[in-house]
């Protein structure tokens, strides 16, 4: 009994340092005077730490018997009531409902449950802590948090009130709402007050994030990855499907017919992200030596990527794409998403490898199987809730990261006019209430935060290059619409002459015979962890745009609607690639060099779905050879020549250009 006494004075104690009288005091107040409750229900914030460091013992029972730890709280917040006269209707300990709120727990292995490996047997019902993606939702369903009973004997002191039930992890809707409770006094029957049902509960399943990896690529594992089944109860609405989420919660049988189910109660939701990367010292040794050119380091880059798949110089625009999407592919400061879909047309074998290999240096990549769900699949919920479990597609599980479609031409047309309808950024889901025992129908949105990767195939008709540059490139199965749906469309053209073909010959011969053997010798060499560093470093940067770079994005925005009366160039997209270009410089400030890069690219882009307005040569952004520091001239060179170029394009058809941008 003097145990019991102590860790109470330290739970009065431990409440009165953190604040947590004062906040008991005023969750009281909306508690209606003239109106009696069943359950008072308080959620107490805890640190482990400081209850530790106040009462060893106390912080024991914290972390290893929390159902002790929440009657000790239950006991001292009534007498705190009582005696403050906090809530005048309050009768008898039982009403009191505390909920522990955990802050963390200790970092160690006993706190901690690895979703790859833990193993599911009976132990002791000890918090745990996880980190994992959301795969699937069910909507906002009602439960019992607590019920007052009531003895039928009138006899008996209990038919007046004593009898209270709350729900306890673990416990199914059956196991607190039961029909054949008896009396501890009397033993009659107990009837329920059917005056109290309250909040709502929501079941989500958690994966550990490395289960993405097999996503990505179709390699076969034997790993075999599961999901958790969290119950959120009063934390309904705090996870959102495709994100990672910190979890402190507690482990729990439910026990269902002649099932048991492995379940956990979320206590604590916070969002997580990995830790930021520091860019490799080979990169910014690469980014000194550069530092003369606000063009050199991207192209150095893009010469030096993807060379598993192809040797160095070939489709060096598309390596720009695939790294610029990458790069900017995700929230800003104010929480607004970017990002930059990239389609693709070729005719080659190689470019979707090259694809795969860049998904690889996203955040998070899936790769999207035209059988699969691309959005969302609906499925009858199992663990009792009784509503529908909305389970997430390729689009939702890519969540802040990329998702390849591959080949359009294996999609079907609606499909495709899915595709199409995605520039809201949202997609609905139909959950019908007759199948999945609602009374009524229910429409649900979900944002699609993710940038779409696809290719089309061509087919090699002669005479179809020349044919490009009127604005007439072959899209293969891709509809004009959909093409106009993607922030940039990228061609790879053919090979040009008998040494680049010769080029690819010898590099794949070599990779079959020698696979994995670095078969170019350079000055600079990165690894594919260098990448990856690379990307997650410069997704993190947050950019603004000059003055000089605004002019100009607007001066061609302005111009580009005069000339085409039919479609033009959206001025967020020529924004979107700018920033992308300056993040992949590793700067915060766009320049007009970005801003150049991005109107090349983008006119490049238009000019294969409709007519062309400005002059440029077919591969304007790598108009040469980047094989040694000549080929980086004269690559300088050439983009100021373009420069110009766009600058007499403004001039002449964006009136009033002139008092705006100065031509150097």
């Amino acid at each position: 009994m003097a145990d019991i006494l102590s860790l109470k004075e330290s739970v009065l104690g431990y409440l009165d340092r953190s604040g947590g009288l004062e906040k008991l005091a005023k969750d009281c107040r909306p508690f209606n005077p003239q109106q009696t409750e069943a359950v008072y229900r308080f959620c107490v914030t805890v640190n482990p730490s400081d209850v530790t460091e106040l009462d060893p013992e106390l912080g024991d029972c914290v972390l290893r018997d929390p159902l002790k730890a929440t009657a000790l709280f239950q006991s001292v917040c009534f007498l705190a009531i009582k005696t403050l006269s906090l809530v005048e209707k309050i009768q008898n300990q039982s009403q009191v409902n505390v909920i522990l709120k955990l802050t963390h727990l200790p970092p160690f292995p006993e706190y901690t449950l690895d979703l790859c490996s833990f193993p599911r047997g009976y132990g002791p019902m000890r918090p745990v802590s996880m980190e994992g993606l959301v795969v699937a939702m069910t909507r906002v369903t009602k439960y019992t948090q607590g019920a007052r009973f009531l003895c039928c004997n009138e006899d008996c002191p209990c038919s007046t009130f004593h009898h209270i039930r709350v729900h306890t992890p673990g416990a199914t809707e059956a196991a607190t709402m039961g029909n054949n409770f008896s009396c501890m006094i009397c033993s009659s029957p107990l009837k329920e007050d059917v005056k109290f049902r309250v909040l709502g509960k929501q079941l989500a399943e958690l994966i550990h994030v490395k289960a993405l990896d097999a996503l990505v690529a179709h390699q076969q594992n034997s790993l075999r990855y599961q999901s958790v089944t969290l119950f959120l109860r009063e934390l309904c609405n705090s996870m959102r499907i495709g994100r990672l989420y910190r979890v402190v919660g507690f482990p729990a049988h439910v026990h269902q017919w002649q099932s048991i189910s492995w379940s956990v109660e979320a206590n604590n939701v916070q969002p997580w992200e990995p830790e930021p990367h520091k860019v490799s010292a080979s990169f910014q040794e690469l980014l000194r030596v550069t530092a003369g050119s606000p063009w050199r380091f991207p192209a150095v880059l893009t010469q030096c990527f993807g060379l598993e798949v192809a040797p160095p110089g070939l489709y060096n625009t598309l390596k720009l794409a695939l790294l610029l999407s990458l790069v900017q592919t995700g929230a800003d400061a104010k929480d607004t998403f970017h990002n930059l879909d990239l389609l693709v047309v070729t005719s080659y074998s190689l470019i979707p490898d090259l694809m795969t290999r860049s998904l690889n240096l996203a955040c998070r990549g899936v790769r999207h199987q035209a059988s699969g769900e691309m959005f969302a699949s609906l499925s009858r919920d199992v663990h009792g809730a009784g509503t529908a479990n909305i389970h997430a597609g390729s689009a939702l599980l890519a969540a802040g990261g990329i998702c390849m479609l591959g080949d359009l031409g294996s999609y079907k047309k609606e499909r495709l006019d899915a595709l199409q309808s995605l520039e809201s950024c949202t997609i609905s889901v139909f959950i019908p209430g007759k199948k999945y025992g609602e009374d009524a129908d229910q429409q649900l949105s979900f944002p699609v935060q993710c940038s779409f990767w696809a290719l089309t195939e061509t087919s090699r008709r002669p005479g179809r290059a020349e044919c490009a540059t009127l604005g007439t490139a072959e899209m293969g199965a891709v509809p004009i619409q959909l093409a106009d749906a993607f922030g940039l469309v990228v061609q790879c053209r053919d090979m040009v002459g008998d040494h680049a073909v010769l080029a690819q010959t010898v590099h794949t011969l070599q990779q079959a015979v020698q696979p994995g053997k670095s078969l170019y010798s350079s000055c600079w060499e990165f690894s594919t962890q260098d990448y990856k560093e690379l990307v997650a470093h410069a997704r993190s940067l947050q950019v603004e745009l000059s003055p000089g770079a605004e002019k100009l994005i607007h001066g061609y925005y302005v111009a580009s609607r005069r000339v085409r009366t039919q479609m033009h160039v959206a001025s967020v997209k020529l924004i979107s690639l700018a920033e992308a270009h300056c993040k992949l410089c590793l700067r915060k400030r766009v320049l007009q060099e970005d801003a150049i890069i991005a109107v090349l690219l983008c006119e490049s882009s238009v000019t294969l779905k409709h007519t062309s307005v400005l002059v440029i040569p077919p591969d304007p952004v790598f108009p040469c050879d980047l094989g040694d520091v000549d080929g980086l001239h004269k690559r300088d060179a050439a983009l100021d020549e373009l420069h110009q170029n766009i600058l007499r394009f403004i001039y002449a058809y964006a009136p009033g250009a002139e008092t705006y941008i100065t031509e150097e």
